[in-house]
């Protein structure tokens, strides 16, 4: 099992959501990831509340890391997002874990939350492993 670090480098290559978005690998070990991201006003949209698509991309991520942290052979097939309340924090969480694994496939249900306890919304997740 990689280190976090080596995890954290290896995941730099995932240029949208670590270098552009600023998502961070605060846990990892397989089937398991906890991300995080301090919001910025780039996060924002019209209404200066989270876009939609930074809480996704969020949750991708950590279902990327979880799937793939002892090797990168898990891409997602399907995904669906349902968003519960708006984030009112300064930082998102997003917690993934395995529900299944099985030969081929796997499926994944990832918890976003912000720092203030709120659940920003859950996504589920079905991948393919290559």
């Amino acid at each position: 099992m990689p280190s976090l670090e080596e995890l954290r480098e290896r995941f730099r290559e995932d240029r949208y959501a670590t270098q552009l978005t600023g998502a961070d690998i605060l846990e990892a070990e397989p089937g398991r990831a906890l991300v995080g991201l301090r919001l910025r006003p780039d996060h924002l949209n019209a209404n200066q509340k989270v876009m939609g698509g930074a809480v996704f991309t969020l949750a991708d991520f950590a279902f990327a890391v979880a799937a793939n942290c002892q090797r990168m052979e898990t891409v997602s097939l399907t995904s669906q997002i349902t968003y519960l309340n708006r984030a009112k924090g300064e930082r998102l969480f997003a917690s993934a874990a395995c529900v299944k694994m099985g030969k081929n496939t796997c499926y994944y249900t990832i918890d976003v939350t912000d720092d203030l306890g709120n659940q920003v919304a859950q996504v589920t997740t079905t991948g393919f492993r290559r």
